[in-house]
């Protein structure tokens, strides 16, 4: 098979500007807790490749500028919109005055498996992801409205971060 690959020059890529005026997609993440500032830069890039309005960063989440966010964001955390919080809490509250249906990307109890989950493009979505080592805070998760579950079925019983996000957005964009 030949099949020439595309230059940059020919994938008719959008400036920041024009991403931003490009209208509201009605998804925004909520990072809890993220400690790892390539993770986060990986973020701000499936975020931008996706489409996604606006990226919480809580906690102890490192904020733009920074040098290692920049490494893997590649510049998308020019493009996607972002706003820090202390507290992930306060996060969830604002998100919910403001319309949003809160999901925690979460293995619960009562988990809506990915594959049986259905976007009401009608509603607004915060998708909260949480820290590598102990996932979104117990807290957290009792203030969303429902937590959704990646399945998995191999021996390990979570994914990375930055996977997660993608995966996540990759099914409920597309």
């Amino acid at each position: 098979m030949e099949d020439r690959k595309l230059l940059n020059s020919e994938l008719n890529r959008i400036s920041p500007e024009e991403y931003k005026a490009s209208g509201l997609s009605g998804i925004v993440l909520v990072l809890d807790n993220v400690r790892s500032a390539y993770n986060i830069g990986s973020a701000f890039r499936t975020s931008d490749a996706f489409k996604v309005d606006k990226v919480h960063l809580c906690g102890i989440c490192a904020t733009p500028p920074s040098a290692e966010i920049h490494k893997t964001a590649l510049g998308a955390e020019l493009s996607v919109d972002w706003e820090q919080f202390d507290q992930t809490e306060d996060a969830i509250a604002k998100l919910k005055e403001d319309g949003f249906t809160i999901v925690s990307v979460e293995q619960t109890e009562h988990s809506v498996k990915l594959p049986d989950f259905q976007r009401d493009p009608s509603k607004k979505y915060a998708f909260v992801f949480g820290n590598e080592v102990d996932g979104v805070q117990q807290e957290v998760v009792n203030a969303s409205d429902f937590a959704l579950e990646i399945p998995q079925y191999g021996t390990k019983h979570s994914l990375n971060v930055s996977v997660s996000i993608g995966v996540v957005l990759a099914f409920v964009v597309l």
